[in-house]
């Protein structure tokens, strides 16, 4: 091993704490950025192809083009053939790899990261690594490392947490597995893409301080990990895009952490060629608007320098070098392992299931006794969010068929209509078959006539149709469009659960409050290519109120209830309240007054607000479990294993007290821009800061056992401090015990800190009455600040307060320690 490597090796292990380091080797003369130059690595065959490729050849590198074989991923990269330089295929995969073929569909990755244990991360990355290389795939376009700072945004359930430290530790371990079975991980979206509104154009304001100590802090662990790629998110950062960043791309990715690999846009995220390619912008997906043929053209008249250029493909080649794709010493794709690899999302779903409350021993469940089940994704598998998270599962079996083996008497309800009831044949004048209209390819239909409402109600039409979102029916009731087009990426990302028929037919839905009496009605509708099948049904008051009752009623006849409580989210749209879709709160709170002995489980991307909680007798937090959850829900309901996750967002009371509520310049932007003016204060750090009460805290879950903490210590250490404890199970049963070590602010340091912020955790599995002593080692970068002044880490010395406990706010042990230099 070089001195290089060594020294690089070192600073990685230390959290990339250059200023420690520094002190404790006696000064890096080098600058760090020097070391790890990618133009200095190059080896001799990456410099051998520079110098063959014409410049054609080299810009056919730094974009997409049209796959002649697509296998139905996201983007693709010729190759040069003349010099034996493979062709790359790009494909999406948060959970699993997404493709046209079935693939393992992983449990989300909030629900991973609630294990709060790195080495399943690992483990959940060795399974796409191997998946994504014997589906033919060469990038995955993942691990999505962006921090939960809105509860709104659409794509929490893609990425880990709110914390930077667990968010560091996750990808990391992930991007180890992924790239350890041969694929490139491409960490995403670099940088401050906290929120699916407006994030084609927002422009994120944000201090340095911040940044670094929050948002960079996972990419920075991935650099460490060794990402290949690095995705540039679409939003501005301080009014530049961030494909174009000079400062995020060379200033703190190539210069400050060392990156060795290349830098990719999101898809449509470029928006020039001169700025993007001199700021350090290295392939444009997934075409070459910018970095194609205006490319060749600014080299050409001098624009750009071509150095620029082989730059870009200097940092392709050498990654594609390091994975053996240049000379064919690439192992060869393996077969799927579909057994081996739904045993890991199985394991990962039990270990991530949270449960958020348990009063009156209502779980777990006992076999053989009588169980209601309640709610549509009882009976419907719920796999996954939406857009580019969305796998084809090898199977997906429903909470329901899980559930029969266990239960003695089972009666299920449906509580709430997705897909809605027909539309009685006597309120449409003239009559048609609104349960199975069929077209041909280029067949035109219309519908002109009077729906009949036989009392003032709230409607809620839902269309089903079966041929691309851009040729479905034209709906227009009153001349009001019923389901008019979503803009943007609207369309495109859709949620999987909700958005999709049974059978298979696309949905959507609109709801009106009709006065009784005779409506207009049209439809038009064209067949597309493939033709066109389309129903158009309703939910209504009156029908809800059935739904309900007959909910009420299986819940009033069973011993335990499980009511099945879900939100479909998805990549391109927020939401817009933290609140449980549709008419849910309303069922929950009739099925809770009925049996008190209700379990609620939340299919859900992100904190959900619970007026109905105090009525429950537990909530289980699920989040989207993947093609095992099924098996992995009834485990944990029944006790066959323990619930061994933890909150890594906290979970506001409602929409009216959480970081950025109130404050519509926090979010979602104002005039274009958006201010993370709560600065270093977000996620729990902000509940602390301002004595806000969330309704259930970051790090927050139970077991079906207890236990005891006790004999904190702290001491401080070469690289920072050493916390042990002692944590005993106390109850009578194997449980899993999550302690984390939590640490106050330094009293010398003149800049902004937080109350406490997470410095380190332990996943335990503890038999009944088993004790055991814990280590936890806390970095220097953990006990460090950003400082803006200095543009660099400062370690936070002086006496510094140490807490250990099972949440943020449920501080179990506490003692000080010395922290110095």
């Amino acid at each position: 091993m070089t001195d290089t490597v060594s020294r690089r090796s070192a600073l990685r292990l230390l959290g990339g704490a250059i200023t420690v380091a520094a002190t404790a080797t006696g000064g890096l003369t080098t600058p760090v950025h020097a070391l790890n130059r990618p133009e200095a690595g190059a080896g001799p065959r990456v410099e051998s192809l520079i110098g063959r490729l014409t410049l054609d050849e080299k810009i056919s590198l730094l974009h997409g083009a049209t796959d002649p074989n697509s296998l139905g991923q996201a983007g693709y990269v010729p190759g040069v053939p003349r010099l034996n330089v493979p062709p790359l295929r790009l494909a999406d995969g948060p959970a699993g790899v997404r493709v046209t073929r079935h693939a393992t569909a992983l449990p989300a990755p909030v629900l991973l990261a609630s294990a709060f244990d790195p080495e399943l991360a690992r483990r959940y990355g060795r399974v796409i690594g191997r998946e994504g290389r014997a589906l033919g795939q060469d990038v995955l376009l993942s691990p999505m490392v962006n921090l939960i700072r809105t509860p709104y945004a659409g794509r929490n359930f893609e990425t880990f947490s709110e914390d930077p430290l667990l968010a560091s530790d996750m990808v990391a371990a992930e991007i180890e597995g992924i790239q350890g079975e041969g694929l490139i991980a491409t960490v995403k979206h670099y940088a401050m893409n906290n929120q699916e509104q407006d994030r084609m154009s927002v422009d994120v304001r944000v201090d340095e301080q911040t940044m670094h100590e929050l948002e960079l802090r996972g990419f920075e662990a991935a650099v460490g990990a060794r990402t290949g790629a690095v995705m540039g998110a679409y939003n501005k950062v301080n009014g530049t895009f961030a494909c174009e960043n000079r400062t995020l791309l060379t200033d703190v990715l190539r210069e400050q952490w060392g990156f060795e690999g290349w830098v990719m846009t999101d898809w449509f995220a470029a928006h020039s060629t001169v700025a993007a390619i001199t700021a350090g912008l290295d392939m444009e997906m997934p075409d070459g608007t910018y970095l194609g043929t205006a490319l060749r053209s600014a080299v050409q008249n001098g624009t750009v320098p071509e150095r620029y250029v082989d730059r870009a493909v200097r940092r392709i080649l050498t990654v594609m070098d390091r994975f053996g794709l240049l000379d064919g010493s690439a192992p060869p794709r393996p077969d799927r392992d579909a057994p081996a690899s739904a045993a890991v999302a199985r394991e990962i779903a039990e270990a991530g299931a949270t449960l958020l409350r348990n009063e009156r021993r209502t779980l777990p469940l006992a076999r053989g006794g009588s169980l209601a089940v309640i709610g549509p994704t009882g009976a419907l598998p719920f796999v996954s969010g939406g857009g580019s998270a969305h796998v084809v599962p090898d199977h997906a079996d429903s909470p329901l068929d899980a559930l029969k083996s266990r239960a003695g008497k089972l009666t299920y309800a449906l509580g709430e209509d997705l897909y809605g009831k027909a539309i009685p044949a006597s309120a449409l004048d003239p009559a048609f078959d609104s349960e199975g209209q069929q077209l041909a390819a280029g067949q035109v239909w219309t519908y002109d006539g009077t729906l009949t409402v036989p009392e003032d109600d709230e409607w809620t039409f839902v269309l089903h149709f079966s041929s691309a979102p851009t040729a479905r029916p034209k709906v227009l009731l009153d001349g009001t469009e019923l389901f008019p087009q979503a803009p943007g990426y609207g369309e495109f990302f859709t949620g999987g659960l909700v958005s999709a028929a049974p059978d298979g037919l696309s949905v959507r839905r609109g709801t009106l409050t009709l006065a009784k009496g005779a409506h207009t009605l049209r439809i038009t509708a064209q067949g597309g290519a493939g033709g066109l099948t389309f129903r158009l049904r309703r939910s209504t008051g009156a029908t809800r109120a059935q739904d309900v009752a007959e909910a009420v009623a299986a819940a009033r006849a069973a011993r335990d209830v499980v009511l099945f409580a879900y939100e479909d989210a998805t990549e391109g749209l927020d939401r817009t309240t933290i609140a449980l879709p549709g008419h849910q709160t309303r069922l929950i709170e009739a099925v809770t007054a009925a049996n008190p002995r209700t379990t609620v489980v939340l299919n859900t991307s992100s904190s959900t607000s619970m007026p109905w909680l105090g009525r429950t007798g537990a909530v289980l937090q699920m989040y989207y479990p993947g093609q095992e959850g099924a098996a992995a829900t009834a485990a944990v309901l029944y006790g066959e294993c323990d619930p061994g996750g933890r909150l890594t967002q906290s979970f506001p009371a409602d929409d009216d007290h959480h970081p950025v509520a109130g404050d519509p310049r926090r979010y979602p932007g104002v005039d274009g821009t958006e201010e993370y003016s709560e600065g270093i204060h977000a996620g729990y750090r902000w509940y602390d800061a301002e004595g806000v009460r969330p309704l259930f805290p970051f790090g927050h879950g139970l077991s079906y056992t207890s236990f005891s903490y006790a004999d904190l210590r702290a001491r401080r250490t070469r690289h920072g401090i050493e916390v042990t404890f002692t944590v005993r199970n106390t109850g009578r049963r194997e449980g899993i015990a999550v302690p984390q070590v939590y640490v106050g602010p330094s009293p010398r340091l003149r800049l902004e800190q937080a109350v406490r912020v997470l410095a380190g955790y332990r996943r335990l599995a503890l038999r009944a009455g088993e004790r055991r002593r814990v280590t936890v080692d806390v970095t220097a970068r953990t006990l460090s600040c950003w400082d803006p002044a200095r543009h660099t880490w400062v370690l936070g010395t002086g006496r510094r307060t140490v807490w250990v406990g099972t949440s943020s706010r449920e501080l179990r042990l506490r003692t000080n320690v010395e922290v110095g230099r």
